[in-house]
């Protein structure tokens, strides 16, 4: 059976790909290396890396990582937190898609990571950070329930469905139904909480600024028919 791990990163991450357009050009007009921040199976650095970018891939997760590898052997692969990553080298561009500055842990968590990125950079180097309103999330009352994400691998069907919301002051809790059925018809069913940060594009900038990144401008990635859109912070060494 494929990694656990790995299957639901690529059921509930791996299809996505209407924010591939931006990343795309910023990496073209980038002309140097390229750091993905919460790479994860390689949705983005193997896309970039198949155009002829070179590209570091930095995730917390071994097995994310080894996939990776296998995927795309051609980009460079590191096992580091983005809080507190120290590579030894510069990049022209850094990239945190989707919501990865919203899982850090809060506002010393996107600082502790601000300042990394913000070490790792060139000089007139660029980084972009993708945001989600998540208060809009939670205020579409009209919203349909989402439909599962689905995958199929190895003859196991894997499907992962938010089924309920919780917010509070600081956040937005999302509980998701995972079911992965065997090939044989067995079904194994968890329930697991992945927890969000409201940030909104004017707060990020202001702590980007306080770690000497000067906010250059936003771009928009528009909704899908299962993600909501969201807000990319375009910031400058």
């Amino acid at each position: 059976m494929t990694s656990t791990s790995v299957a639901w990163h690529d059921v509930e991450n791996g299809s996505y790909e209407a924010d591939l357009f931006l990343w795309r050009e910023l990496a073209d007009s980038a002309h140097g290396p390229v750091l993905d921040l919460g790479s994860g199976t390689g949705r983005v650095a193997a896309d970039l890396a198949a155009r002829g970018h070179e590209i570091v891939a930095l995730d917390a997760d071994p097995e994310l990582l080894a996939v990776l590898a296998e995927r795309a052997p051609q980009v460079e692969t590191v096992e580091a937190d983005a809080r507190s990553f120290a590579l030894g080298r510069m990049f022209a561009l850094v990239l945190a898609p989707m919501q990865l500055t919203q899982i850090l842990g809060g506002h010393d968590g996107r600082v502790a990571m601000l300042e990394r990125v913000h070490a790792h950079l060139i000089p007139g180097g660029t980084f972009a950070a993708a945001l989600t309103d998540l208060r809009e999330v939670i205020l579409d009352e009209t919203a349909s329930p989402p439909l599962p994400d689905m995958l199929e691998r190895d003859g196991w069907v894997f499907s992962s469905q938010p089924v309920s919301l919780a917010a509070d002051d600081d956040g937005l809790r999302v509980e998701r139904r995972r079911q992965a059925v065997s090939p044989g018809g067995e079904i194994e069913e968890t329930m697991t909480t992945i927890a969000f940060d409201f940030v909104s594009a004017d707060r990020f900038e202001a702590e980007a600024r306080a770690a000497a990144l000067e906010p250059v401008g936003r771009r928009e990635i528009p909704e899908t028919l299962d993600h909501f859109g969201s807000t990319v912070v375009v910031c400058r060494r």
